[in-house]
């Protein structure tokens, strides 16, 4: 591909025939996207198997050095007595200045998996028919992999007119990024948009919105009594636990955005004792940072009011994941997308989803996001996933435009 002249790069990224040429060169890349992909999901790289995190880390760093980015590996401290794999943070400057339009975009996928060491040996990479199958073929090696085909189209093209395109890749995002969130959100602060690249959905829907996540652990003291001899003399935390979890329910009902899970209960050792104590846990969820507020407020007033006299209950918030919202900054990169796919016969729709992931982190920062940008898959998290071949080479381009048309201020 050509790169277009330089008197005509304020329009370039517009430009039909330009998107048509980056679709035709992510479809020359298909079969060697295939071969690296087949490599990617033969290293077994669980949130919990760093030496294989790492594995890809240096696969992906070797990528984006030989296109000139300049790549940093960050070994984490262990979170919640895990050790993890090092976040890989590159960095490539384009040749368009803050002060003259340039924009700076974040591309954010994540290399570990869900699986176990083992599972790549025991369920290989496969294409079958049009689908790829192969643990963390969609989530995410499928969209990572996609990030640096679309970079590497765009550097081979001298689509460089940005302030600079980051590439940040993590790994425990399946773990809830424990160890990788302050790196990821200190890469996030000044960044004017950012891409995740967790594939599109089964429809090929662009995410648009995640809810955010509350988790919650709920302590219930009561009173231990022999429960034959003297059990008035106790107070159980076991029946105290029971009335809160139908109250906590009972709050899914308030106000439609906000759903309460009390997933872990946990009461009691022996059945000849009135219960002493008792543990929930508990989680939230809300598309808004204000339904997650109410939500606490209405967990602690709860909490506040036991209904089993001699029992007290303790609420500790154990870790809080922003809700990426919908806004009309994120939505001006979905016209953006939904134009460039257009131009290559690509229907699409915003679409909302109740799971979290580090695009939720980054939105936190107040950088407005876009997901879902990674070819389109599905069966997450099981032995059925996939990755649509067929979708490969147009969601590439897609994202090969839309960093070419985000990085220009002046493409409007």
């Amino acid at each position: 591909m050509t790169a277009p002249s330089r008197q005509h790069r304020d329009t370039s990224a517009n430009d039909p025939s330009v998107t048509a040429a980056l679709l035709a060169q992510a479809e020359a890349r298909l079969d060697g996207y295939l071969r690296d992909l087949a490599e990617l999901v033969s290293i077994d790289s669980g949130s919990y198997s760093p030496d294989g995190v790492n594995l890809v880390a240096a696969w992906t760093a070797a990528r984006l050095e030989a296109i000139g980015f300049a790549t940093q590996r960050i070994a984490l401290r262990p979170a919640r007595g895990d050790r993890s794999g090092d976040v890989l943070v590159a960095r490539n400057a384009g040749r368009l200045p803050q002060a003259d339009g340039g924009r700076r975009i974040l591309l954010a996928a994540h290399m570990d998996t869900v699986f176990e060491d083992g599972t790549a040996a025991a369920r290989p990479f496969r294409i079958a028919g049009s689908l790829a199958h192969g643990p963390g073929v969609s989530d995410d090696k499928g969209g990572l992999l996609a990030g640096l085909t679309a970079l590497e189209i765009l550097h081979a093209a001298g689509l460089d007119d940005y302030a600079e395109v980051v590439f940040l890749a993590t790994p425990d995002e399946e773990i809830g990024s424990p160890a990788s969130r302050p790196v990821t959100e200190r890469t996030a602060h000044g960044m004017d948009y950012a891409l995740a690249l967790e594939c599109a959905r089964e429809n090929g829907d662009l995410v648009v919105a995640r809810k955010g996540v509350a988790d919650y652990l709920l302590r219930v003291t009561g009173r231990a009594a022999h429960a034959g001899i003297e059990p008035e003399r106790g107070a159980n935390a076991a029946l105290a636990a029971a009335h809160l979890v139908l109250a906590l329910e009972g709050l899914n009902d308030d106000g439609g955005d906000v759903t309460v899970n009390v997933g872990v209960v946990h009461a009691g050792s022996r059945a000849n004792i009135v219960c002493p104590e008792a543990e929930l846990r508990v989680e939230v969820r809300s598309p808004t940072a204000a339904g997650l507020d109410r939500a606490r407020a209405a967990i602690e007033a709860a909490a506040a009011r036991p209904t089993v006299p001699g029992t007290t209950v303790q609420v500790q918030e154990l870790e809080v994941c922003p809700p990426m919202p919908d806004t009309p900054a994120s939505r001006r990169i979905f016209a953006h997308a939904l134009r460039a796919g257009q131009q290559l016969g690509l229907p699409m729709g915003a679409a909302a989803t109740g799971g979290v992931g580090d695009a939720n982190l980054i939105a936190g920062c107040g950088v407005p996001v876009l997901d879902g940008l990674g070819p389109v898959g599905g069966a997450d998290h099981s032995p059925e996933e996939w990755l649509d071949v067929t979708s490969v080479p147009a969601r590439i381009a897609l994202l090969a435009s839309l960093i070419a048309r985000l990085g220009d201020a002046r493409t409007g």
